[in-house]
C-alpha cells in the first residue's frame, strides 16, 4: 500500500439518490457534487484527491442500505461542528442513534441513521 491509510474510498448506498444527497449536503453543510460513473449516480463528498479519503453516496441496484454493516465515520472537524451537524439530522430526515460521546484523546463520536437506512458515524478529533 502506498497510502498511509487502509481506506481510500467509501460508498454509502442510496435508495432515493436525490434525497440522500440532500440529506448529507444539509447535515454536513457542504454540497456533494453529482456525478455519473458508467450509469451509476454518485454524490461525491468534498475531498481533495490524493490528499484524503474520498467517498460518495451511490445509487446502485446491487447495494443495500444497512444498519448492521461496517460503519463509516465522517469527519466533523470540531466539537462545535459535530454539535451543529447532529442538530441538523432530524430536520433533514434522519435520526440520531447515539449522541455526541467523548471517547478520550481521539475526541468525540456520534451515530446517525440516514434517510436511506444506513448507520453512519461522525467523528470530531480534539
Amino acid at each position: 500500500m502506498t497510502n498511509a491509510s487502509a481506506l481510500t474510498w467509501f460508498e454509502i448506498p442510496a435508495i432515493d439518490f436525490d434525497r440522500a444527497v440532500d440529506f448529507y449536503s444539509t447535515v454536513l453543510g457542504k454540497s456533494l457534487s453529482k456525478e455519473d460513473f458508467n450509469g451509476i449516480p454518485n454524490g461525491i463528498f468534498p475531498y481533495e484527491p490524493g490528499k484524503g479519503i474520498g467517498g460518495a453516496v451511490v445509487k446502485n441496484e446491487e447495494y443495500t442500505p444497512s444498519m448492521n454493516a461496517a460503519i463509516i465515520y465522517l469527519d466533523a472537524g470540531s466539537e462545535d461542528a459535530l454539535d451543529a451537524m447532529l442538530n441538523r439530522v432530524p430536520d433533514a430526515g434522519g435520526t440520531v442513534l447515539m449522541p455526541k460521546t467523548h471517547i478520550g484523546d481521539p475526541g468525540y463520536i456520534a451515530l446517525i441513521a440516514d434517510t436511506e437506512g444506513n448507520r453512519v458515524g461522525f467523528n470530531a478529533q480534539v
